[in-house]
């Protein structure tokens, strides 16, 4: 008799059941969410929808955008012959390693185009004070990021998931006058962009892992989540 072994055990129908009401209920409440913090933006809820959609949908694409190369100590092991003898001799010697730095379209790219959208939307209405404002929260929520972000090895760039929108929630209240809603996501999202990840650029090729994605969670990444809570937050 030939027995086989199953890496994946079998799934009764009951659980399977049981997991897709509940993706189903993440899945709406996750949108839900989402649309709030865009309609609080001043985005209609058709185009709202469209973007959750997208960035779910790009959560999977990553798109290259550089490449970097590093240089790393290995040990390697040589023979030596002593009166024919056969000796492994222990060595320390350079290998290079090749990271390419992607970015992640519904992680980052979505995000990141609702901010600007936003800031355009400053500009085109004549807002200055209020865009200067949104600079200087910007500013303050790189170095915020920046300070609270740390590199992981194998992984990439870490960072507490609250920490990034309470700021920007914060910022929002005080430097958001009548549209707190704004600042708070723009300095949110392009915080964590700037401080976590384009500040540790340098960093990014000693992580030892052969991809880096920015935004790489997709929606759930801090680049993403930190304009959505601080919105939602304000």
């Amino acid at each position: 008799m030939n027995r086989r072994r199953l890496i994946i055990p079998p799934v009764s129908l009951p659980v399977l059941l049981v997991m897709g009401v509940l993706f189903v209920i993440i899945f709406a409440f996750f949108s839900g969410v989402v649309m709030a913090a865009f309609e609080k933006l001043g985005i209609p809820p058709d185009v709202a929808y469209a973007l959750f959609i997208f960035a779910l949908v790009g959560s999977f694409l990553n798109i290259p955008i550089a490449e970097e190369t590093s240089y790393e100590p290995v040990v390697r092991v040589r023979e030596v012959r002593f009166f024919g003898i056969a000796y492994p001799v222990p060595f320390f010697d350079w290998e290079e390693r090749r990271i390419i730095i992607a970015i992640n379209v519904g992680g980052a790219i979505v995000p990141i185009s609702v901010a600007v959208y936003e800031i355009f939307r400053m500009v085109y209405f004549s807002r200055w004070t209020l865009l200067s404002n949104t600079l200087l929260a910007v500013l303050i929520a790189s170095f915020f990021s920046h300070a609270v972000a740390r590199p992981v090895r194998g992984l990439g760039i870490a960072m507490p998931l609250f920490l990034p929108p309470l700021m920007a929630m914060f910022l929002g209240w005080l430097l958001g006058g009548s549209n707190p809603n704004a600042v708070a996501y723009i300095s949110g999202t392009l915080g964590v962009l700037i401080g976590a990840d384009l500040m540790n650029w340098n960093r990014i090729k000693n992580l030892g892992a052969p991809m880096v994605s920015i935004g790489g969670a997709g929606t759930f990444d801090g680049i993403f989540l930190a304009g959505i809570i601080a919105v939602l937050l304000v």
